[in-house]
């Protein structure tokens, strides 16, 4: 394993994307118990200025999608906090749906979100990063970016994307001092998953997921399932005979997430459609 530089977060820059709530609070949150210094990007300025306040970071308002505004957040850290000695990439949507069913601007919104604002943040970030030899970027992708969903079909790709993108990353840059690590979360209880019935695929807290991206800053390690026997799910279905795994999945019922009519995921959508509109 590549040894990379230690990071000391006392008093450390930390720039979180979707800062303000659910997991990307909750890795606010931890960050700042360790002493570092959070500058909390959210597309929701008003709740990323009540997360602020209540961890003493500093909010910014940052639409992931947009390469300019993911710039002014960065400068606009770096400017209250000092050059970011991590990056976490935690911004994301999940619209579900069938593949047919999903219109095309929510799909490209998707990859916008999911895959290029994860490709903003670290192209923007990496240069001053190599620069100084050390840092560290933590990609919150998603178990979907190894197991296919039926009705997550484009969230699957968003996120599959965004593991092989860190994969491949990390090898060119690990040598020259700076990490890049995926945190793969089965689903979490957050609003990005309401009213969908995973089961039994295991619910986790934002909490979980914060402890194990503050938790890659000491290990490096370049992927951290969440929880960790997931990961190992999904390496031995990729290795299952299709024929046996899918007469798994239909006992599992794993096509619940093609039916979007639950009042959480309408009002979830809801809420999508009310950000597009901004």
């Amino acid at each position: 394993m590549t040894r990379f530089p230690p990071l000391d977060l006392t008093g450390a820059c930390v720039a979180i994307t979707g800062g303000a709530q659910g997991i990307g609070r909750a890795t606010a949150g931890a960050f700042a118990r360790r002493g570092a210094r959070v500058a909390i990007g959210d597309l929701d300025f008003d709740l990323a200025k009540e997360t602020a306040a209540e961890l003493g970071g500093t909010a910014h308002r940052l639409d992931v999608g947009d390469p300019e505004s993911f710039r002014v957040f960065l400068a606009e850290a770096a400017a209250a906090h000092g050059e970011p000695a991590v990056l976490v990439n935690n911004a994301g949507i999940m619209p579900n749906g069938g593949f047919l069913d999903l219109d095309e601007r929510t799909n490209r919104l998707m990859i916008e979100v999911n895959l290029f604002g994860v490709v903003h943040g670290m192209r923007l970030v990496l240069p001053g990063m190599l620069a100084r030899g050390r840092g560290h970027i933590v990609n919150v992708a998603s178990l979907a970016g190894k197991f296919p969903v039926p009705g997550l079909a484009m969230y699957n790709a968003s996120k599959f994307a965004v593991v092989l993108l860190s994969a491949a990353t990390r090898r060119e840059y690990a040598a020259r001092g700076v990490s890049i690590s995926t945190v793969l979360p089965s689903a979490v209880d957050t609003g990005l998953s309401a009213g969908l019935d995973m089961k039994p695929i295991p619910k986790v807290q934002p909490a979980d997921i914060a402890r194990a991206v503050l938790g890659s800053v000491r290990s490096r390690r370049a992927e951290i399932a969440v929880p960790g026997y997931v990961g190992g799910l999904a390496a031995l279905a990729a290795i299952t005979p299709e024929p046996l795994l899918n007469a798994v999945r239909r006992l599992m019922r794993d096509d619940r997430a093609l039916r979007p009519d639950s009042p959480e995921r309408h009002a979830y959508r809801s809420r999508l459609d009310d950000q597009e509109t901004r």
